[in-house]
């Protein structure tokens, strides 16, 4: 797979067939784009493409109420290369992007990328102030000469699957329900970095996560999860929140992971939140406390590695 980051195609001898999006999380909805490129470009002898922008468009119009990110960059890219796309296009979402009409951005896909198909999804915007359409796509495609190729809603439960649904599902604890709208299950990643060490003294030592505060925090509480580290799957038990049998302050990400005893600190996890197991208590004593985290890693023993 070829990533164009920030630069345009000069080689132009196959034609290319792009899907268009933010792709915020890489979720079912988006998949289908993803997948109807790769099949179009196959019948026609060209590349499949994803065009899409390394920073949330919102980020640069509102940067206080620019959305909590689903997935970083590596992770989509990881995805899309699963998926056989030829070619990915990053481009940063800029002041002049924002500016450019609907029909000025197709001319720039079909004249900077030679693009001669266009996937989107059924409600997809474009261009400035978002008065671009699928209508518009169509008017546009005999002037420009693109195959143009509209995706049908992806739904769940009868609801269209949306970036904003699934951050909302894991806003509220909700992980499994992201997972069947995802691609696969929300994940953190981040270095281990030293903590209080008290889960250690108390037969639980866990990895304290150094992570990305643009991602996404689940609900407060303690999940079964997947950790996956050097390139390995184990189970473990996550806790989200601020420790207050110990009066703890700020907001951590620990794991303790299942029969593991490597040193991994200043190394990169990733942890995935497969089923949310309780809330966050405070116990009475560091006793009480144990016992529970018995019945927790009781539970993570007789889960399933999803991932």
């Amino acid at each position: 797979m070829i990533v164009l980051d920030d630069i345009i195609i000069k080689e132009k001898e196959k034609a290319n067939y792009v899907a268009l999006g933010s792709f915020d999380g890489l979720h079912l909805g988006h998949l289908s784009l993803v997948k109807k490129a790769v099949e179009v470009a196959r019948e026609k002898n060209g590349n499949s493409m994803v065009f899409t922008y390394k920073n949330h468009p919102r980020a640069l119009i509102n940067p206080e109420k620019a959305p909590k990110l689903i997935m970083d960059l590596y992770s989509k890219l990881e995805i899309l290369e699963n998926e056989f796309i030829d070619i990915v296009a990053l481009r940063e979402f800029t002041k002049p992007f924002m500016s450019m009409s609907p029909e000025e951005f197709v001319k720039m896909l079909c004249d900077d990328y030679n693009v001669r198909g266009i996937i989107v999804g059924f409600n997809f915007k474009f261009g400035y102030k978002n008065i671009g359409d699928v209508s518009l796509l169509e008017k546009l495609k005999d002037k420009y000469k693109y195959e143009l190729y509209v995706m049908k809603p992806y739904k769940y439960k009868n609801d269209v699957i949306s970036s904003t649904r699934i951050r909302n599902s894991i806003i509220e604890g909700n992980v499994l329900e992201a997972t069947k709208m995802l691609s696969k299950p929300y994940s953190i990643k981040g270095e281990v970095v030293h903590g209080k060490k008290l889960g250690r003294t108390i037969g639980f030592p866990t990895a304290n996560l150094s992570f990305n505060s643009k991602m996404i925090i689940p609900k407060i509480g303690v999940y079964y999860t997947n950790i996956i580290w050097n390139k390995k799957k184990y189970k473990a038990i996550t806790s989200v929140g601020n420790n207050p049998t110990v009066n703890g302050q700020q907001l951590t990400i620990e794991t303790y992971i299942l029969d593991f005893k490597e040193e991994i600190y200043g190394q990169e996890i990733e942890v995935a939140f497969i089923e949310r197991i309780r809330d966050e208590k405070k116990f009475e004593s560091l006793d009480a406390l144990v016992e529970q985290l018995k019945k927790d890693k009781e539970f993570a023993s007789v889960s399933k590695i999803f991932i």
